[in-house]
């Protein structure tokens, strides 16, 4: 196969932290309050215009409590459980990394009882007609380590008991999340905006601050934890007064991604440019004889964390250390070209390919990079070849 011309103009492709948005440079950080206290009134006021800027792009109900919270979206999602579940039952989905890992804290860390879990291997969902959403739900929006979408909130019922608790962070600012299905969403600045690290955003319905306000977990609660004090929410976390000191640099480069976000449309505008992404992907593979998508179908297929897998038969007839080592040779075979870094997927994932699709990826960027993917797999496969021959 002949060696493509033109390469991506950013060759970032990272599932997080995710390429910055198009036209981005140091200069976006120039407003930056460094050497201030964060709970001097000019920090406080940046962090309360990022909670505020937020809520706007995602249309989210004004009676919708939001906070930047520490640990990112992991940090964010653990205050979550750690402060909410243990009121009633739980159901768990796990149907890629990170899922199964809540489904480990449920029952290792917290051990709680009634619990049932659902889960499903990489590129498929659970029966999410089996979820009873009169238990409290934990799940996963996208799982960004399968590629595999929930394809729609319908089988949360509306006038449900239980609290759902959404992990969000792939899916947030690049799908069109139903809110009012929707009591706890948790996200990180570092994916769809293409924010630094560090920093995780927790939203809590109505609902979700009544539980915090009425219900006292059985176990002690870490400091960076504590959203309530003598049974009345803390508000500070919502109002920009941090639990923990932030980073005013990664808080004036979110600042600037959310300017960004709001001048090309907004929530509109950052789907339509992240579905573009994925119409590429899916134009390249349905020409592509040796790869399809890791989603076993369209409708739960990602259109941020876009995996596909290799049906190549003389790629699959190999062992799958052999396989993940191949990914591995055309990976580091883009990277010494520079024109694709962080194209394998996550190591817990099986043997696959993952390109962040996000509304900061630029399309022809995505098609650039897919000719170079097909040249790398080609390369390495004619030299693996030729050693066994």
């Amino acid at each position: 196969m002949q060696k493509p011309v033109s390469k991506p103009a950013c060759p970032n492709f990272s599932s997080g932290p995710c390429a910055k948005r198009p036209g981005w440079s140091v200069e976006a950080l120039k407003g930056t309050p460094v050497g201030r206290s964060h709970r001097a009134s000019l920090g406080v006021k940046k962090l309360a215009e990022v909670i505020e800027r937020s809520k706007a792009i995602l249309g989210m109900p004004k009676d919708y409590r939001l906070a930047i919270v520490p640990g990112s979206d992991t940090g964010a999602f653990e205050m979550a459980m750690w402060s909410l579940l243990g009121a009633r039952g739980v159901d768990v989905m796990g149907w890629e990394v990170f899922g199964k890992m809540w489904i480990i804290d449920v029952m290792k860390q917290l051990k709680l009882s009634d619990v049932r879990t659902f889960e499903a291997p990489f590129g498929s969902i659970p029966d999410l007609s089996q979820v009873d959403t009169d238990s409290d739900v934990v799940f996963t929006w996208n799982g960004t380590t399968s590629g595999v979408r929930v394809p729609n909130g319908d089988w949360i019922k509306d006038d449900r008991k239980g609290l759902t608790i959404c992990d969000a962070t792939s899916a947030v600012f690049a799908m069109d999340l139903p809110w009012n299905k929707l009591d706890v969403v948790t996200w990180s600045w570092q994916k769809v905006l293409g924010g630094e690290a560090a920093h995780g955003m927790l939203a809590l319905s109505p609902r979700a601050v009544e539980r915090l306000q009425s219900y006292t977990p059985p176990w002690p609660m870490p400091k960076v934890f504590r959203l309530t004090k003598g049974g009345k929410l803390v508000e500070e976390p919502f109002e920009g007064k941090t639990i923990n000191t932030p980073s005013m640099l990664a808080v004036e480069d979110c600042l600037d991604a959310l300017k960004w976000a709001e001048g090309i449309g907004g929530l509109k505008g950052l789907m339509a440019r992240t579905n573009g992404n994925l119409k590429a992907v899916e134009q390249w593979v349905e020409k592509t004889d040796w790869a399809e998508f890791l989603p076993e179908r369209a409708d739960i297929r990602s259109n941020t964390s876009i995996c596909f897998k290799v049906v190549d038969p003389w790629f699959n007839a190999k062992d799958e250390e052999t396989q993940r080592k191949l990914i591995k040779s055309v990976e580091t075979l883009l990277d010494k070209e520079g024109v694709a870094f962080e194209v394998a997927n996550h190591r817990d994932a099986p043997p696959s390919f993952r390109i962040w699709g996000g509304a900061t990826v630029e399309t022809s960027d995505i098609k650039s990079c897919l000719e170079w993917i097909d040249w790398a797999y080609s390369d390495i496969k004619s030299l693996e070849q030729a050693k066994a021959a």
